[in-house]
């Protein structure tokens, strides 16, 4: 399955988004939308309108967007941890949403941690 998605500012890495690109996804960036410097419900408010599946490092802000409006294409956030090393590859993310996607979750109107996929 291709998603669409929309990388989050502190998740817009080059190597990220071509990793994401070579596993078939369409992908944009913050910076390339033009929302930049833009408040988190901005950014969520634009992926909503263009039915796009946000993927964000910002875990804790976009959890509470969406306990707040759960009505959004999806969040897909990614945890880090304090140990560098256990922290999520460009590589392991996809890994991850692919098995997400192998697993039939629905995406829409969910927030989801993919480091719990990460298997």
């Amino acid at each position: 399955m291709i998603l669409r998605l929309l990388l989050d500012e502190d998740s817009q890495a080059k190597r990220l988004v071509t990793v994401l690109e070579k596993a078939g996804h369409e992908v944009l960036t913050i910076n390339e939308v033009g929302l930049a410097g833009s408040s988190d419900d901005v950014v969520l408010d634009y992926a909503k309108a263009e039915n796009l599946i946000l993927l964000t490092h910002n875990c804790d802000d976009f959890e509470e967007l969406h306990n707040i409006n759960p009505n959004h294409s999806g969040i897909l956030a990614v945890y880090s941890n304090a140990d560098r090393f256990k922290n999520m590859s460009f590589k392991t993310i996809v890994k991850a949403i692919s098995n997400l996607e192998a697993a039939g979750i629905p995406l829409r109107n969910q927030f989801i941690s993919l480091n719990q996929w990460n298997y």
